[in-house]
């Protein structure tokens, strides 16, 4: 029992770092309707950016200002200089333009940071165990993830149904040309919609900087389970994307975990371990499989 609600934290803690990345790309695909494939990128330039910042003056506050900052200027920076001219063209010419992005941005990093990957530290105030239940230990650095995950989901859920600048937010996503006609700055609204997900993308890339390696391409081997998320939830929808986000999160760590001890019952070792790391790099995908075949535009669509 203490394994399986250790596995269950684990798989929260990963859900909420979909979320972060999930919550940026299904708000600017929903409302600027881009599909941004260099959403992974600002994940990676967030946590190159803290751990430069981190190694270089020892401080856990100018890293996580360095990590938000760098990510939150070079998204806002994205769409000031290229999607915004994307935004009236066809989706296969946002694809090109944003996979040449992801090269662009891998290329650069490579240059200034090498191929060799960052090991970043758990700052010392938060390195250590607590006991949540007798038996059962749990890193204080992945409790404060899972916190910080749900205080954001709180205050996106918030910020997007409680103020006015979320009313424009959901107005813009259905009625652009309205909300232009009365006098809205369009272009300010989704300049400030493209730098609030690429912060949010920063934010997961500096939290997961001290659990994974910092490396070139770190960003496209956590996109495309982010664009999973998305389409379980439902395009533009933040409620979505934290719920698809944890129930991702829950499957994959559960099966990764369990599976391939299942499968050891009925046949050899080596034989269940590969079949069972097969079969839980599959598991997602047949679960979206299966909300696409129950709610084909997701579990929660068209409502941010």
């Amino acid at each position: 029992m203490t394994l399986v609600l250790e596995q269950l934290l684990n798989g929260l803690q990963f859900g909420v770092m979909l979320f972060l990345l999930a919550a940026g790309l299904t708000l600017i695909f929903g409302i600027m309707g881009v599909i941004n494939l260099a959403h992974g990128s600002l994940y990676m330039i967030g946590a190159y950016a803290a751990a430069f910042a981190a190694a270089q003056t020892g401080s856990v506050f100018l890293a996580i200002l360095a990590g938000l900052a760098a990510a939150a200027i070079v998204g806002m920076a994205m769409e000031l200089f290229v999607l915004r001219r994307l935004y009236a063209r066809d989706h296969l010419d946002q694809v090109l333009a944003t996979f040449a992005l992801i090269l662009i941005f891998n290329q650069s990093v490579t240059l200034l940071f090498g191929r060799q990957p960052l090991f970043v530290s758990v700052p010392p105030a938060l390195n250590g165990s607590i006991e949540l239940l007798p038996g059962l230990t749990y890193p204080i650095y992945r409790l404060i993830i899972i916190a910080v995950g749900l205080l954001v989901a709180l205050g996106l859920y918030l910020l997007i149904n409680r103020t006015r600048i979320g009313m424009l937010v959901r107005a813009g996503a259905t009625h652009r040309e309205m909300v232009r006609a009365l006098g809205v700055d369009i272009r300010l609204l989704y300049t400030a919609v493209f730098g609030l997900g690429a912060l949010l993308a920063g934010l997961a890339g500096l939290m997961a900087g001290p659990i994974l390696a910092v490396q070139v391409g770190m960003g496209e081997q956590i996109l495309i389970m982010t664009f999973v998320v998305v389409v379980i939830g439902g395009v533009g929808s933040i409620r979505g994307a934290f719920f698809g986000a944890l129930l991702v999160g829950l499957v994959d760590t559960v099966l990764r975990a369990f599976l391939p001890g299942l499968l050891r019952q009925v046949m050899t070792g080596s034989e269940a371990d590969a079949l069972g790391a097969g079969l839980a790099s599959m598991g997602i995908y047949m679960l979206m499989a299966v909300v696409l075949l129950v709610r084909p535009k997701g579990l929660f669509p068209a409502n941010v």
